[in-house]
């Protein structure tokens, strides 16, 4: 058996980490897992998803992101990780269970439509060819979700760009200014949230701001 040298790289999100197993992983496209019951495509995903602590997988063309949850460090994962993605790629097993699975898994959200403005195409053509490389340089995807009437490209972040700190930056000052350079009728960029995220994302507003009123209730009492 031909002993495999998996590689990690760190990417701006301290919670997601690039594994580079120096195989082929996705022969095109990408493909996010963020749950047991979406896993259960992929032999390789419902493994990782089994180690306590990891929150999400995402296959690149030639990586795996795996990001966790804050509660575990990865000097804790790296090795059960290491471990799952040495014994997978040496068996030679499919990514995928079937090839319907496999297409369900990846977005085919650049693929240019017959029914696509000539201002869609424009948008899909360099999301997939010049922002999709560089955000999979870091781990992560994009995913386009919409061009609405005022303007606006709608799109989704995923693996390592997920729930990133820098990703909003990264959207506005690099994705937005280049589309709008090229494309006129393009006025800015937003990033679209699942239901479970914003649902996320609020509880933890509310959270922060009743910490915030326990902070001043203690402040006025000294």
């Amino acid at each position: 058996a031909r002993t495999m040298f998996i590689q990690t790289e760190s990417t701006p999100n301290e919670d997601s980490l690039k594994f580079i197993p120096g195989v082929t992983v996705m022969e095109s496209g990408a493909a996010e897992f963020l749950d047991t019951r979406t896993a259960l495509k992929s032999p390789l995903a419902i493994r990782l998803m089994g180690v306590e602590g990891v929150t999400g997988v995402f296959y690149g063309p030639d990586f795996v992101t795996v990001s966790k949850d804050a509660d575990n460090t990865w000097a804790v994962l790296k090795p059960e990780i290491y471990s799952v993605l040495m014994e997978f790629f040496s068996s030679g097993q499919a990514l995928f269970k079937s090839e319907e699975d496999r297409d369900s898994a990846g977005p085919q959200d650049t693929v240019i439509l017959d029914t696509d403005s000539e201002t869609v195409a424009m948008i899909k053509e360099l999301l997939e060819t010049r922002v999709r490389p560089s955000v999979m340089e870091d781990g992560g995807d994009i995913e386009y979700r919409g061009f609405t009437e005022e303007g606006l490209v709608q799109v989704k972040l995923k693996g390592s760009c997920r729930g990133c700190s820098s990703s909003s930056v990264t959207l506005k000052s690099g994705i937005e200014r280049m589309l709008m350079h090229y494309i006129p009728e393009v006025k800015g960029v937003e990033q679209v949230l699942d239901q479970e995220e914003e649902i996320a994302i609020n509880e933890f507003e509310k959270l922060e701001s009743r910490l915030g009123h326990e902070d001043a209730g203690r402040t006025l009492a000294v």
